[in-house]
Protein backbone atom coordinates (compact mmCIF):
# COMPACT_ATOMS: atom_id res chain seq x y z
CA UNK A 1 0.00 0.00 0.00
CA UNK A 2 1.49 3.81 -1.11
CA UNK A 3 0.67 6.55 0.92
CA UNK A 4 -1.95 8.58 1.02
CA UNK A 5 -3.67 10.66 -1.86
CA UNK A 6 -5.52 13.89 -0.64
CA UNK A 7 -9.28 14.08 -1.68
CA UNK A 8 -11.37 17.28 -2.73
CA UNK A 9 -14.88 17.31 -2.99
CA UNK A 10 -16.00 20.15 -5.02
CA UNK A 11 -19.10 22.30 -4.78
CA UNK A 12 -21.12 23.75 -7.12
CA UNK A 13 -19.26 26.89 -9.08
CA UNK A 14 -19.58 30.14 -7.21
CA UNK A 15 -17.64 33.61 -7.92
CA UNK A 16 -15.31 35.49 -6.35
CA UNK A 17 -13.06 38.82 -6.97
CA UNK A 18 -10.05 38.50 -8.48
CA UNK A 19 -8.46 41.16 -6.23
CA UNK A 20 -9.40 39.07 -3.39
CA UNK A 21 -8.62 36.17 -3.99
CA UNK A 22 -5.79 34.64 -3.07
CA UNK A 23 -4.51 33.12 -6.61
CA UNK A 24 -6.48 36.06 -8.50
CA UNK A 25 -9.19 33.75 -9.59
CA UNK A 26 -12.88 34.81 -10.48
CA UNK A 27 -14.95 31.52 -9.89
CA UNK A 28 -14.10 28.10 -8.07
CA UNK A 29 -16.19 24.83 -7.97
CA UNK A 30 -17.38 22.84 -10.62
CA UNK A 31 -19.22 23.33 -13.75
CA UNK A 32 -19.43 20.65 -15.79
CA UNK A 33 -18.91 22.71 -18.81
CA UNK A 34 -15.61 23.48 -17.62
CA UNK A 35 -12.20 21.77 -19.36
CA UNK A 36 -9.81 20.59 -17.46
CA UNK A 37 -7.29 23.29 -17.65
CA UNK A 38 -10.14 25.48 -16.31
CA UNK A 39 -11.38 23.26 -13.43
CA UNK A 40 -7.21 22.99 -12.71
CA UNK A 41 -6.91 26.68 -12.20
CA UNK A 42 -10.27 27.24 -9.97
CA UNK A 43 -9.76 24.35 -7.70
CA UNK A 44 -6.04 24.06 -7.05
CA UNK A 45 -6.45 26.08 -4.22
CA UNK A 46 -7.05 28.08 -1.48
CA UNK A 47 -7.33 24.87 1.07
CA UNK A 48 -6.70 23.90 4.57
CA UNK A 49 -3.57 21.59 4.17
CA UNK A 50 -1.81 19.98 7.14
CA UNK A 51 1.24 18.84 7.14
CA UNK A 52 0.08 15.40 6.49
CA UNK A 53 -0.38 16.84 2.94
CA UNK A 54 3.38 18.15 2.14
CA UNK A 55 4.05 14.19 1.57
CA UNK A 56 1.35 14.11 -0.69
CA UNK A 57 2.21 13.39 -4.51
CA UNK A 58 -1.53 13.26 -5.86
CA UNK A 59 -5.03 14.97 -4.84
CA UNK A 60 -8.03 14.50 -6.48
CA UNK A 61 -11.25 16.84 -7.47
CA UNK A 62 -14.65 15.07 -7.06
CA UNK A 63 -18.17 16.49 -7.91
CA UNK A 64 -21.56 15.13 -7.71
CA UNK A 65 -20.55 12.02 -6.80
CA UNK A 66 -18.28 11.45 -9.52
CA UNK A 67 -14.38 12.08 -9.47
CA UNK A 68 -13.77 14.79 -11.83
CA UNK A 69 -9.91 15.07 -11.81
CA UNK A 70 -6.71 13.74 -11.13
CA UNK A 71 -3.13 15.69 -10.03
CA UNK A 72 -0.15 15.35 -9.41
CA UNK A 73 1.47 17.60 -7.32
CA UNK A 74 4.92 19.10 -7.71
CA UNK A 75 4.58 20.91 -4.35
CA UNK A 76 2.34 23.06 -1.70
CA UNK A 77 2.72 26.69 -1.48
CA UNK A 78 1.71 28.87 1.08
CA UNK A 79 -1.17 31.38 0.55
CA UNK A 80 -3.15 33.78 2.48
CA UNK A 81 -4.54 32.84 6.15
CA UNK A 82 -2.51 29.84 6.60
CA UNK A 83 -3.95 27.95 3.25
CA UNK A 84 -2.45 26.09 0.55
CA UNK A 85 -2.19 26.03 -2.94
CA UNK A 86 -1.24 22.92 -5.42
CA UNK A 87 1.50 23.70 -7.80
CA UNK A 88 1.40 20.41 -10.38
CA UNK A 89 -0.61 19.35 -13.27
CA UNK A 90 -3.72 17.20 -14.23
CA UNK A 91 -3.54 13.96 -14.98
CA UNK A 92 -4.72 12.54 -18.15
CA UNK A 93 -5.84 8.84 -19.55
CA UNK A 94 -3.27 6.61 -19.62
CA UNK A 95 -2.13 7.80 -16.05
CA UNK A 96 -2.46 5.12 -13.55
CA UNK A 97 -3.84 7.31 -11.40
CA UNK A 98 -6.22 8.96 -13.72
CA UNK A 99 -7.45 5.40 -14.76
CA UNK A 100 -8.17 4.35 -11.34
CA UNK A 101 -9.81 6.91 -10.42
CA UNK A 102 -11.28 9.50 -12.76
CA UNK A 103 -14.88 9.02 -13.78
CA UNK A 104 -15.64 6.69 -10.77
CA UNK A 105 -16.51 7.10 -7.42
CA UNK A 106 -14.90 9.16 -5.30
CA UNK A 107 -12.95 6.83 -2.80
CA UNK A 108 -13.83 8.39 0.27
CA UNK A 109 -17.45 9.28 1.55
CA UNK A 110 -18.56 12.63 1.05
CA UNK A 111 -18.63 14.71 4.81
CA UNK A 112 -19.03 18.25 6.01
CA UNK A 113 -14.81 18.73 5.33
CA UNK A 114 -14.20 18.97 1.93
CA UNK A 115 -10.17 17.98 2.46
CA UNK A 116 -10.35 13.83 3.60
CA UNK A 117 -7.60 11.73 2.65
CA UNK A 118 -7.43 7.97 1.96
CA UNK A 119 -4.56 5.20 1.26
CA UNK A 120 -3.65 4.28 -2.06
CA UNK A 121 -1.51 1.97 -3.83
CA UNK A 122 -0.91 4.51 -6.57
CA UNK A 123 1.39 6.88 -4.47
CA UNK A 124 4.73 4.95 -4.27
CA UNK A 125 6.95 7.34 -5.01
CA UNK A 126 11.44 7.22 -5.85
CA UNK A 127 14.15 8.19 -3.49
CA UNK A 128 14.66 11.75 -4.68
CA UNK A 129 18.46 10.64 -4.21
CA UNK A 130 18.35 8.89 -7.21
CA UNK A 131 19.39 5.36 -5.60
CA UNK A 132 16.33 3.31 -7.14
CA UNK A 133 14.72 2.74 -4.06
CA UNK A 134 10.79 3.73 -3.71
CA UNK A 135 9.75 5.39 -0.27
CA UNK A 136 6.79 5.27 2.04
CA UNK A 137 6.60 8.10 3.34
CA UNK A 138 8.52 11.56 2.65
CA UNK A 139 11.16 12.01 -0.36
CA UNK A 140 14.42 9.97 0.72
CA UNK A 141 15.04 6.82 2.51
CA UNK A 142 16.93 7.86 5.94
CA UNK A 143 19.83 9.27 5.36
CA UNK A 144 19.81 9.40 1.68
CA UNK A 145 18.85 13.39 1.65
CA UNK A 146 22.41 13.62 3.13
CA UNK A 147 23.79 11.06 0.66
CA UNK A 148 21.98 13.19 -2.18
CA UNK A 149 23.49 16.63 -0.92
CA UNK A 150 27.01 14.83 -0.56
CA UNK A 151 26.98 13.71 -3.95
CA UNK A 152 26.22 17.12 -5.16
CA UNK A 153 28.89 19.42 -3.02
CA UNK A 154 31.25 16.81 -4.25
CA UNK A 155 30.53 17.61 -7.65
CA UNK A 156 31.52 21.35 -6.94
CA UNK A 157 34.48 20.38 -4.71
CA UNK A 158 35.20 20.54 -1.00
CA UNK A 159 32.16 21.89 1.09
CA UNK A 160 33.59 25.13 1.83
CA UNK A 161 34.33 25.21 -2.64
CA UNK A 162 30.38 24.31 -2.36
CA UNK A 163 29.63 27.18 -0.06
CA UNK A 164 31.63 29.83 -2.30
CA UNK A 165 29.81 28.48 -5.49
CA UNK A 166 26.57 29.15 -4.09
CA UNK A 167 26.94 32.15 -2.53
CA UNK A 168 28.25 33.31 -5.57
CA UNK A 169 25.54 31.71 -7.95
CA UNK A 170 22.35 32.22 -5.95
CA UNK A 171 20.04 35.02 -6.28
CA UNK A 172 17.75 35.46 -3.62
CA UNK A 173 13.43 36.01 -5.05
CA UNK A 174 12.24 38.39 -5.34
CA UNK A 175 9.45 39.49 -2.48
CA UNK A 176 6.07 39.42 -4.06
Amino acid sequence: MGELVIHIALGPIRYVNPKEDQLGRDHVGWDPAMDDEALFRANRGCWVLGERAEKEQYALLSADGEVRMAIEIDKLVPVAGGRKAMEGRFLEPGHEVYDAYVGGVPPVATHRNPIAYFASPHDARMCQCGCGESVSTGWFLIGHDQKALHSRVAKIGTVREFIDWFDNTYVEPAAE
